[in-house]
């Protein structure tokens, strides 16, 4: 990968998608092997929480030890809300427990994360107050996890309205924007079902959207994950390599 045209303050924006994110761990390995190393990064979703732990100075094999014992049943708790099966109250309690009870300002590289209200489908820039409550909201899977109520909103995974974190980076002091897809290389399957029906109408707003907000980076990571699925975490070792290739082979396109 070459870095020449990207400047000095690069803006890096990943993207949601599950399991998947695990191939952010790649991406930022890649870098620092070519001594790049962000000004600032946004998260969407998984993207949030991996973007947390890098701003916030944990080392690449740590995150990539706890992606590995990363697992839904230890970051998820059966919930008694109206609103969702489940709370992910654990993920923010792991998040307090590897970076500590922190807030954004306190991060070593500057941080925001995106969020939806529920109530309104209003796109929210988390930048202030407490990191693990706005990953929490970030990655908060509609219908699924238990909505966090912050400032009046109600927010859910950012996902729904921008789930590569192209924006926020616009207003922060970057000469250029990496944005990270996980999800174009994602196909679908022949729908069985209802359920089916439902998730594969899902994931084609979701591409076309992010389609949109990739128009205003100047570099695109788009590693090829169509041989993974988005649940699994016995994947991660490989997750981790496809990102790492995909930014390495960069600056030989």
């Amino acid at each position: 990968m070459k870095n020449e045209n990207l400047g000095s303050n690069i803006g890096l924006a990943l993207g949601g998608g599950a399991v998947l994110g695990a191939a952010h761990v790649g991406v930022f390995q890649a870098l620092e092997d070519n001594g790049i190393r962000p000004a600032a990064i946004t998260g969407t979703s998984i993207g949030a929480f991996i973007a947390a732990m890098y701003a916030f100075g944990l080392s690449l094999s740590e995150i990539e030890e706890i992606a590995l014992d990363l697992d839904w049943l230890n970051i998820s708790q059966v919930s008694l809300s109206r609103y969702g099966l489940l709370s992910n109250d654990k993920m923010g309690d792991l998040l307090d427990e590897v970076i500590g009870k922190v807030d954004f300002q306190e991060a070593d590289i500057t941080l925001a994360m995106i969020a939806a209200d529920i109530r309104t489908g209003e796109k929210v820039v988390l930048d202030s107050g407490d990191v693990a409550m706005a990953v929490m909201a970030s990655t908060c899977l509609p219908g699924i996890y238990t909505p966090v109520d912050h400032q009046e909103h109600l927010l859910v995974d950012g996902g729904i309205v921008e789930n590569v974190p192209i924006s926020p980076l616009k207003s922060m002091a970057v000469d250029s924007i990496i944005g990270v897809d996980l999800l174009s290389s994602q196909g679908l399957d022949s729908p069985d079902n209802i359920i089916d029906i439902l998730v594969n109408a899902y994931n084609i707003s979701t591409r076309n959207a992010i389609r949109i907000q990739l128009e205003s980076a100047d570099l695109v990571i788009a590693p090829d994950l169509s041989a993974f699925n988005m649940t699994d975490t016995g994947q991660v070792p490989e997750l981790i390599q496809a990102g790492y290739e995909a930014t390495q082979l960069i600056g030989n396109d």
